[in-house]
């Protein structure tokens, strides 16, 4: 079994690289990717642990982009892009690519803490740069703001005043869909779309972005992930064969900021990821065919 979509408290997750190494040892995985949102530093703290632990680890990223039409208008939707840097280190010219796209993450998240003093919510840039670390985000304005007790969970956070159509949200400047897709191509990556279910619950709305990115370069489909039922597992993995493209997978795990999601396993163990997807990433061939009916669903409630 192995999971390649986690996250540390370098970016929007709760363990740090040594917490989250020694968990998937103690789970006996056999592959760990770590794929903080636009930075290694988790990763980096991660190699000579994972190293010493005998875990193989493999060196991801989670983008931020923004989906534009054929006419050139951006959809109202954030997606998310997974690159996987499987045969080589990333290229120090993706790398400073990165900085440039934190750069606008800060200056999102000081014009975000702005809006929300004039809410009169008493939260600073300084504290949220204290608590996110290398990459501070709207999860930790959240638990600052859980904290203060203007809200009673991250949930209602950004049901309230962070998400898309909350209060107090605010864009910040992200990179086309193309443009993430190329510039993790150009650094020596793989790019796959992350969570596919979140684009749309109607399947044939997520096919046509899913052949619009396939254009761009888009290379696998995030297949298994905590939010995916056996259905939409069965749905993706035809939309991969249909397009040629190879197939990822993992929990999307980030400690207590998302406790109902376990590292290896998903929700209550909705999710298996099998070996093989690691395999044939690394082979360079489109993964082979694998029935949902290897998704454990959770027990009915």
């Amino acid at each position: 079994m192995i999971d390649l979509h986690t996250h540390t408290h370098e970016s929007d997750g709760t363990f740090s690289p040594e917490e989250l190494v020694q968990a998937a040892v103690d789970l006996k995985l056999e592959a760990l990717g770590i794929t903080d949102h636009d930075t290694f530093a988790g990763y980096d703290q991660a190699v000579p642990l994972a190293r010493a632990a005998g875990l193989e680890l493999i060196c991801g990223i989670e983008l931020s982009t923004k989906l534009r039409s054929r006419q050139g208008t951006t959809r109202n939707k954030s997606v998310h892009i997974l690159g996987y840097f499987l045969d080589a280190p990333p290229a120090p010219a993706f790398r400073n690519w990165l900085d440039t796209l934190q750069r606008s993450r800060r200056d999102r998240n000081a014009r975000l803490a702005q809006r929300l003093r004039s809410l009169g919510i008493e939260v600073t840039l300084e504290e949220v740069e204290r608590l996110g670390r290398s990459l501070a985000g709207r999860p930790h304005f959240a638990q600052i703001m859980v904290r203060k007790g203007y809200v009673k969970s991250i949930h209602e956070a950004f049901e309230v005043y962070l998400g898309e159509s909350a209060r107090a949200y605010v864009e910040r400047e992200e990179p086309t869909v193309a443009e993430g897709i190329q510039k993790i191509l150009e650094g020596g990556g793989l790019p796959s779309i992350a969570h596919p279910v979140r684009l749309s619950r109607d399947g044939a709305a997520v096919e046509k972005m899913i052949a619009e990115m396939r254009d761009f370069g888009l290379r696998a489909i995030e297949t298994y992930h905590s939010d995916h039922s056996p259905r939409e597992v069965e749905q993706y993995l035809a939309m991969a064969r249909r397009y040629d493209l190879a197939i990822t997978g993992g929990t999307d795990f980030h400690g207590d900021n998302k406790p109902g999601i376990s590292l290896g396993t998903g929700v209550n163990g909705n999710v298996s990821v099998p070996r093989s997807v690691l395999d044939d990433l690394r082979a360079g061939r489109p993964q082979r065919y694998v029935s949902a009916s290897t998704f454990r669903m959770p027990p009915a409630m």
